[in-house]
């Protein structure tokens, strides 16, 4: 099994992804929000000058806040700097849109934008449809060292339903997950990814087709409870997150949260609306996978943090790390706080990355 590394892009902290390298992660993932972080462009552009090995793309680069002629421009860009290692992660943008108010893509126009974009990562001619009006297009100076169509440059869909994963089996390379509970989950996404590659007469190899799973990962010391001050401290951002989705699948389709959130739903849902609603999406997602706003720092209770993120004992995750990657799981993507991310992949890096096939 790889292990990669999502950073939330930071022309700052280009060290973090060095250090990732040096410690055996294979992928860096860097995030596309531009409301909240960098510009994942320029943070892979110095990533690239200072790694040799690590493979770098976008964890995940959003089809609405960016055509994809500049998509593919941006990635080649990349790929010119790091040839050979570097991918394209893609989504629909579930914070990088609703940070700003807006709806996130739908699945029919996702597919639109991967049709235009898998030939332009090719460096061949697209059509491209803009206000109803179709050009054909293509980068007409691909050979004069400003990009490198050359090498293949992998795409990779973020798929949580099974629409998005049909699209995903039908047209990609690879998928970007939600971490699977366990091997029967992992089949079934499988199942969702191989039914779509149908409706193309294409046929999907479990080899070839590469999958990778978002979660952080927490290793306990012995007789540390899963809600530990330092447990909180790695992975509570991605916690909270989770929290902020789902607000947002209430707002924006009328999902009601179950499992653990439905326990801290109701004053969760009483504090953050509270805020203005004109401003509001400003605030849902403050402190975005970084740190934890202090006022939401109860809504971190032991189940809220378990489903969240893979918490146990070095043996555990190692047996459930071996048991994903026998269903065909492929890489653990690691998205720590922000504040003890060193610490966090140093653990693992220690722990578990030496142990998992």
């Amino acid at each position: 099994m790889d292990f990669g590394v999502c950073v939330a892009s930071h022309v700052r902290d280009i060290d973090y992804v060095v250090r990732a390298e040096e410690l055996g992660f294979t992928h860096a993932w860097l995030a596309d929000s531009q409301m909240l972080w960098s510009d994942c462009y320029a943070a892979l552009a110095l990533a690239a000058v200072k790694t040799k090995k690590i493979n770098l793309g976008t964890g995940v680069a959003i089809t609405g806040t960016r055509p994809p002629p500049v998509t593919a421009a941006s990635i080649a860009t990349i790929n010119n700097l790091a040839p050979g290692r570097t991918f394209l992660g893609l989504g629909a943008g579930n914070t990088a849109l609703r940070v700003m108010g807006l709806p996130p893509q739908n699945v029919r126009e996702l597919r639109q934008y991967v049709h235009t974009l898998i030939p332009l990562l090719r460096g061949e001619e697209a059509e491209y449809e803009v206000n109803g009006e179709s050009q054909l297009i293509r980068h007409i100076m691909p050979d004069d060292g400003f990009v490198n169509f050359k090498d293949h440059i992998p795409l990779y869909i973020s798929g949580f339903g099974p629409k998005s994963l049909s699209l995903t089996g039908e047209l990609a390379d690879g998928a970007v997950l939600a971490m699977p509970a366990n091997p029967m989950i992992m089949e079934n996404i499988w199942q969702m990814l191989e039914a779509g590659a149908k409706k193309s007469s294409r046929k999907i190899l479990r080899d070839d087709f590469y999958t990778t799973a978002l979660t952080t990962v927490v290793v306990l010391d012995p007789g540390e409870p899963v809600d530990s001050p330092r447990v909180k401290a790695e992975c509570g951002a991605m916690a909270a997150a989770g929290i902020h989705f789902a607000y947002e699948q209430v707002r924006n389709f009328g999902r009601q949260p179950s499992g653990a959130l439905k326990y801290v739903w109701e004053d969760y849902k009483k504090m953050i609306e509270s805020f203005p609603a004109e401003r509001r999406h400003q605030r849902i997602h403050a402190g975005h996978n970084c740190y934890v706003i202090p006022e939401e720092e109860r809504f971190l209770t032991p189940e809220v943090l378990k489903a969240s993120a893979v918490i146990g004992t070095k043996d555990q995750i190692i047996d459930q790390f071996s048991a994903l990657s026998e269903a065909g799981l492929n890489q653990v993507m690691v998205l720590p706080n922000f504040d003890t991310r060193f610490d966090c992949i140093e653990r693992l890096a220690k722990d578990i990355l030496g142990n998992v096939p």
